[in-house]
């Protein structure tokens, strides 16, 4: 499904299901403390019920499995829900996975103890979207919402990569990220309040042909060059790669989460 935002990328189209496969492949790449912090702030355990908006391929759900929550992914993206079935079949996980965009779920009222977007709250409608969440969210649920990205001014492999992104991309709005707290806006306020958030650095290992795969499976490359382009710059990476990273290295990221609490006076205004 192709998209179009003008708030992403100057509105340049990209659709993730032209690199669903990579995204799979490359992408599941959070280390355990990344989940240690969910687990520790009793969110997404044994007993609730969870809603994984943006879930991709289902990374979060099928990571957090094992702490024995019941989970429902969704994503704009039938292809990215293709693998999500498929990798969670594969591990014998009983996860309910549906294609829909986040702007159209429909459950009732108050079905959820935690509602997740991880790596996608950027994406939403938010005017639209809040006071659904808010609805089908218990009266003590939580909105939990969670981002990893490479530091490119202090790793110089990260650094690299990017640049040659925006050679191919020179507008995408992923670039130059620091370590900062997740924007919320100000919609978010009216139904709900923050609860805890917390900003915290990462070393993440890879290989170079995992790095490679990793940056392909990004929104600047895989999800939105033309064939033509995207053969070029595979090509200019990884002799990138062979110029500059070992063969076995770590790039410098950070996470952030932010816990939202669900608002009953501002709700029930």
């Amino acid at each position: 499904m192709e998209i179009i935002d003008n708030r992403i990328d100057s509105g340049k189209a990209f659709d993730w299901g032209r690199t669903s496969e990579k995204y799979a492949k490359y992408r599941d790449i959070y280390p355990e403390e990344f989940y240690r912090k969910i687990v520790d702030r009793g969110l997404c355990i044994d007993g609730q019920n969870v809603l994984d908006l943006g879930t991709g391929t289902g990374v979060l759900p099928r990571n957090m499995y094992k702490y024995g929550a019941n989970w429902i992914g969704a994503d704009i993206s039938p292809e990215q829900i293709e693998q999500a079935k498929r990798l969670s079949k594969e591990a014998g996980m009983k996860i309910d996975f549906q294609a829909a965009p986040t702007e159209e779920i429909d459950f009732p009222k108050e079905s959820f103890d935690v509602i997740t977007a991880c790596q996608c709250f950027w994406y939403f409608d938010h005017e639209r979207v809040m006071p659904v969440l808010a609805d089908i969210l218990k009266p003590n649920g939580k909105l939990l919402i969670l981002y990893m990205a490479w530091l490119p001014f202090e790793d110089a492999i990260a650094g690299k990569s990017e640049e040659l992104v925006l050679k191919y991309s020179p507008n995408w709005s992923g670039a130059g990220e620091t370590k900062h707290p997740i924007p919320i806006p100000d919609v978010v306020y009216n139904y709900f309040d923050m609860e805890d958030h917390e900003e915290y650095d990462l070393m993440v290992p890879f290989t170079r042909e995992s790095w490679h795969g990793r940056m392909i499976a990004c929104r600047g490359v895989g999800a939105s060059l033309s064939g033509d382009e995207l053969a070029k710059w595979d090509e200019e990476h990884r002799k990138l790669l062979d110029e500059i990273a070992p063969e076995q290295f770590e790039v410098h990221h950070y996470a952030a989460l932010a816990v939202l609490s669900k608002s009953l006076s501002k709700f029930m205004r």
